[in-house]
């Protein structure tokens, strides 16, 4: 089956302050990074930027403009997806997602599912709190059977084209998937794969890297 990944890259980076995914890791950046995992799976890459971008492309074979949520840009990258079996989406943001992990949510596709996405148990309880302030605990939530999600996010090309042609915006493609409704299977996620939000998290990633390769 062929493949082609939308890299999103396409954030302010406000909490950040900054566009986080073009700071720099190691010897290339956040978003470099994340095409060049991305590129295991995929024949094609697309980064999707911010309109004020004006860098090389962090070797990807094509850069769009995005939009003005993330649905909108993923929507952007999906025009040019045109002929392949399998779209995976990935945030540049995450860029210590492994090969392994890109080849998991691919071949969890390849073996018949609409979507796969990694995912990871919740080991903390969880409380719905009500909006005032300060806020006060409404109820605590079962966890057995909830996940938390990452990024890469792999779907049959068709699905996720219907899926976005049906919906506006979601927190993540899986969601707009599931809306179909489409079976969207899980696989283990990765705990060092963490997206960068704010400048402790780049810090983070940089001692990571600095200590995995001693």
């Amino acid at each position: 089956m062929t493949v082609a990944a939308i890299v999103v890259a396409a954030g302010q980076g406000v909490r950040f302050g900054g566009p986080k995914q073009f700071a720099m890791l190691g010897t290339e950046t956040v978003a470099s990074r994340s095409v060049r995992l991305a590129r295991s799976v995929a024949s094609r890459v697309l980064l999707v930027v911010p309109e004020d971008y004006h860098a090389d492309g962090e070797g990807a074979d094509l850069v769009v403009v995005g939009g003005a949520s993330r649905a909108e840009s993923v929507r952007r990258g999906l025009e040019h997806c045109h002929g392949v079996d399998i779209v995976v989406v990935h945030d540049a943001a995450r860029p210590l997602a492994t090969e392994q992990l890109f080849h998991a949510v691919v071949d969890a596709v390849e073996r018949g599912a609409d979507g796969a996405v990694p995912g990871l148990r919740i080991t903390d309880t969880v409380k719905r709190v009500s909006d005032s302030h300060p806020p006060t605990v409404r109820e605590t939530i079962p966890r057995e059977d909830l996940v938390t999600v990452q990024t890469p996010q792999a779907f049959r090309r068709e699905m996720l084209e219907r899926a976005h042609a049906s919906a506006h915006d979601a927190t993540d493609d899986a969601a707009l998937v599931e809306a179909l409704p489409g079976q969207v299977v899980i696989v283990d996620g990765e705990t060092s794969n963490v997206k960068i939000t704010e400048p402790r998290d780049l810090e983070w990633l940089v001692q990571f890297l600095e200590k995995s390769s001693q």
